[in-house]
C-alpha cells in the first residue's frame, strides 16, 4: 500500500503532490516511511523508485517536447485512425495555444509530480544521516544524488513556472516555491521565492551535493544515475540560465575537460544516434527506459517521436523550420526519417511526408545531459565573458563534427550559438527556454494550426498557470500573472 496513507489527509492536501510511487510494497504488506528507510536497503529501494518517477515525468510529452513544441521545432502528426486530422494532441493542446488555464491546466500532473518527487528526495535525505548499517561514503553518496534530484525538480518547475532569470534586473519577480523538507515536517503553507533566491537554493543544493559523490552504490548502467559530471552538467546549465557567465565557463569546463567523456565522433555521430538499446557515448545522463521483470521496455521516447509502421507512431515529428536550418553536407540532416502518413487535408485523405527524428527511435531513454551541450554552454560563457576566439573554436567543434561550414568570423556570433544549440540540441527540450533567457520572439512557421504561432517577449504567457488545485491548497501561492 502507498506510504501516504499513513500521512493524514490535511498533511496530503497541503503537499501538493500525488500519491507517490517509491515506497510502494507487494500486495498484501504494509510498510511505513520509518520501516522502510531504516536501513540502507530501504534507502536504495526508495532512491531507485525515485529515480523511476523522474524518468517518467520528464519523459511525458508534457515535458519532453514542451520546449520544441513552443519553440518551433515539432509539429504534430495525424491522428492514427478516423478522420486522420492534424490536431494538437490534447495533452498540450491548451499550452501549444499559450492559452493554459489554471481550473484545467494540461500541466496539472506535471506540477504535482514535481513536487511529489522533491518530497521523496527530502525524506530520504531526512533519513539517510541516521543509517547504522551503511559507510559515511555511502550515506554521502545517497544524499548527494537525492540532493541533486531534488535541485533539478525544482529546476524544471522554475524553467517553466517563472519568467528567465533577467526579465527584472534584479530577478526579484517570482520563482517558485522551494521546498526542502517532507511533508512529515510538519504544517507549512510557503510562499513563492523570488527567481533570484530559487536560483540560489539550486545552486547551494547542487554546490554542497557535488563535493560528496564517491562510489555508486545503485545497480544499473551507471549513466542512468546522477553522478559527480552530470551534477556538474546541471549545474553548468543553472549558471547559464542565471547569466551567470563566468561559473557557467568554468563548471562546462570542467565536465570537458575532467569527465573523462569525449564528443561522438563525426564517424561515428549517425550511428551512435541509431542504437537500439544504449545511449549516444557523450551521454553524461541518460534517464533509463522502464523495464518488466522480463526485460520488455514499456515505455520510452519513442512514445512521443517514435514510427514503426503507418499506422504505429508518435504524436511529434520535425517542423520544416528545423529541417530548412541545417546545410545539405550537415550530417545532422540525416538524422531524420522521413515517413509518408495518410493525412486529411482540405477534406481528401493524401499521402504526406513526415520527419520522424532518429535521436528517439526503439528504446530510448530521455537525454538529460550530454557532452555537446558543455561545448555550447561553454561557448556562449566564453563570449560574454569577451573570449570570442574560444566562443568560436568551441562552435567550430561543434561543426566541424557536423561537416557544416566552419565560421571564420566572430561577426553575430551569439546569433550563430544560438542556431547551433538549436540544430544539435533539437528534441532535447533547450528551445524555447533559450528564446525566453534570450528575450526572443516565438515564431512557429511551418506546420503551426495553433491560435498563435507567433508571440512577442516579454509576454505574460512565456510561463504557465499554477493550477488552481494547488493555489486553493496553499493560500501563500501566488498566482502567475494573466491567469
Amino acid at each position: 500500500m502507498k506510504y501516504l496513507k499513513y500521512i493524514p489527509l490535511f498533511f496530503l492536501i497541503f503537499s501538493l503532490q500525488s500519491c507517490s510511487d517509491f515506497l510502494e510494497q507487494e500486495p498484501g504488506t504494509k510498510t511505513s516511511i520509518d520501516e522502510l528507510l531504516q536501513n540502507k536497503q530501504g534507502v536504495i529501494t526508495a532512491l531507485t523508485g525515485l529515480y523511476s518517477e523522474v524518468e517518467a515525468n520528464v519523459r511525458s510529452d508534457r515535458y519532453a517536447v514542451y520546449a520544441d513544441l513552443q519553440g518551433g521545432n515539432i509539429k504534430f502528426t495525424p491522428s492514427v485512425s478516423g478522420s486522420r486530422l492534424v490536431v494538437p494532441f490534447r495533452n498540450v493542446a491548451k499550452v501549444y495555444n499559450f492559452d493554459d488555464l489554471a481550473q484545467t491546466s494540461d500541466y496539472l500532473s506535471f506540477y504535482d509530480d514535481s513536487y511529489d518527487i522533491i518530497n521523496q528526495a527530502n525524506l530520504i535525505l531526512e533519513y539517510t544521516p541516521l543509517l547504522k548499517d551503511a559507510t559515511e561514503a555511502e550515506k554521502k553518496q545517497l544524499m548527494a544524488e537525492a540532493q541533486t534530484i531534488r535541485a533539478y525538480a525544482h529546476f524544471l518547475v522554475a524553467l517553466v513556472y517563472s519568467q528567465d532569470y533577467s526579465y527584472t534586473p534584479d530577478a526579484s519577480h517570482l520563482g517558485i516555491v522551494y521546498n526542502t523538507k517532507s511533508i512529515k515536517a510538519g504544517i507549512q503553507y510557503p510562499a513563492r521565492e523570488t527567481v533570484a533566491n530559487t536560483y540560489n537554493l539550486i545552486i547551494n543544493d547542487l554546490k554542497e551535493a557535488i563535493p560528496n559523490y564517491s562510489t555508486l552504490v545503485l545497480g544499473g548502467p551507471e549513466y542512468s544515475y546522477f553522478n559527480v559530471n552530470s551534477a556538474k552538467a546541471l549545474l553548468a546549465r543553472v549558471y547559464l540560465n542565471k547569466n551567470d557567465w563566468t561559473n557557467a565557463y568554468e563548471t562546462a569546463n570542467d565536465v570537458i575537460t575532467n569527465s573523462g567523456v569525449q564528443l561522438v565522433t563525426k564517424e561515428n555521430y549517425l550511428a551512435e544516434w541509431e542504437k537500439p538499446n544504449l545511449p549516444i557515448s557523450e551521454i553524461l545522463l541518460e534517464f533509463s527506459v522502464p523495464k518488466d521483470s522480463e526485460g520488455a521496455v514499456g515505455t520510452s521516447m519513442a512514445n512521443n517521436f517514435g514510427y514503426t509502421s503507418a499506422s504505429i507512431y508518435g504524436s511529434y515529428v520535425a517542423s520544416d523550420d528545423i529541417i530548412n536550418l541545417y546545410e545539405n553536407t550537415d550530417i545532422r540532416k540525416q538524422l531524420f526519417l522521413t515517413q509518408s502518413l495518410s493525412t486529411s487535408v482540405n477534406g481528401l485523405t493524401i499521402p504526406v511526408n513526415y520527419n520522424f527524428t532518429k535521436k528517439f527511435q526503439n528504446n530510448a531513454g530521455y537525454v538529460a545531459f550530454r557532452l555537446s551541450e558543455m561545448y555550447l554552454i561553454r561557448a556562449e560563457a566564453a563570449l560574454e565573458t569577451n573570449r570570442a576566439a574560444i566562443a568560436m573554436a568551441d562552435i567550430n567543434t561543434i561543426r566541424a563534427r557536423a561537416n557544416a561550414t566552419l565560421l571564420t568570423s566572430t561577426a553575430n556570433l551569439k546569433e550563430n550559438i544560438l542556431l547551433e544549440r538549436r540544430k544539435e540540441l533539437c528534441f532535447e527540450g533547450h528551445l524555447f527556454f533559450d528564446l525566453k533567457r534570450n528575450h526572443k520572439n516565438v515564431s512557429r512557421n511551418e506546420g503551426c494550426i495553433s491560435t498563435v504561432c507567433g508571440i512577442s517577449y516579454p509576454s505574460l504567457k512565456f510561463v504557465l498557470p499554477i493550477p488552481t488545485y494547488n493555489t486553493n491548497a496553499n493560500p501563500n501561492l501566488k498566482q502567475n500573472d494573466s491567469y
